[in-house]
């Protein structure tokens, strides 16, 4: 399945995505695509569904965030080797972890606000793993059972704040919008192997990212298992599993930095596509 929340801000509603790309909607279902609507069994009953008997959404709304009411966004900084290269990081004995604050959060196509004053906004495509069944302690075996789905991120990053102002990644990865996800939560029976997809990024057309989730360092059941030693995952945890080469700060011969009016375009193989417009934040 493809599930999605549509709507205005704030009041996004579940959906799923029909096989002639309608959407369909899920209210009389579930509340909304977070917390204990995204457990194993809850998707298997939505899974078990006639898609075409629920009423067709009407024109184009606009697409939320395909998790709602996020409990904790958790990233996995340097997990791909050619993008600590280019950062010019070694290449961690253990995963790099940080947080990205859930205010960050925004649809798939909504405004990429460049912050008051920065100079080194930029840009990273990653793989999006969305946590259904909690837990503690898991066990790498039995990690992907843990899974309810993945999705596209577009971990936006303020390099100057998140390098130079003093210690800790968070300053400069939780801005506000710096977060947008989505468009849909794809359910693990349709990624057959979160380790064979392509991921790629263009800002204005120009291609800067093509990678392949398939040289993680670190895999998906490892990040699962080795985060559930520090912290419980719970329903609705997203989790950010790093981004390949071709971020704006590893440019050469000089970075490249997003400026306001700008357009974002990322995608990866089978989780859709993103498209966000840069714009100045006002006073």
């Amino acid at each position: 399945m493809k599930l999605l929340r549509y709507g205005e801000p704030g009041r996004e509603r579940p959906g799923v995505l029909d096989r002639e790309g309608r959407i369909r909607c899920l209210s009389q279902h579930i509340d909304d695509l977070s917390g204990a609507a995204l457990l194993p069994e809850s998707l298997a009953r939505l899974g078990e569904l006639d898609l075409g008997s629920l009423p067709v959404v009407d024109g184009m709304p606009r697409l939320g965030a395909c998790v709602g009411n996020i409990g904790k966004f958790i990233c996995i900084g340097l997990n791909y080797a050619d993008h600590a290269a280019e950062t010019g990081a070694a290449i961690p004995a253990e995963p790099v972890v940080f947080g990205k604050w859930t205010s960050a959060v925004v649809g798939p196509n909504d405004d990429v606000i460049i912050p008051r004053g920065s100079q080194k906004t930029d840009w990273e495509v990653e793989l999006g793993v969305v946590i259904g069944k909690g837990g503690r302690y898991i066990d790498e075996r039995d990690a992907l059972s843990h899974v309810a789905g993945y999705c596209v991120i577009n971990d936006v990053s303020e390099r100057e704040y998140q390098i130079e102002r003093g210690g800790t990644w968070d300053k400069g990865k939780g801005c506000d919008t710096f977060g947008p996800t989505g468009p849909w939560l794809v359910t693990p029976d349709e990624i057959p192997d979160p380790h064979a997809l392509r991921l790629w990024l263009e800002v204005d057309g120009k291609r800067y990212q093509d990678g392949s989730t398939s040289t993680m360092i670190f895999k998906i059941p490892h990040i699962i298992s080795y985060l559930s030693r520090f912290m419980s995952l719970q329903p609705g945890d997203v989790i950010s599993t790093g981004t390949p080469s071709g971020v704006g700060m590893g440019q050469k011969p000089q970075p490249v930095y997003l400026r306001a009016g700008q357009t974002i375009r990322l995608g990866i193989e089978g989780l859709g596509e993103q498209q966000q417009r840069t714009v100045e934040e006002t006073p």
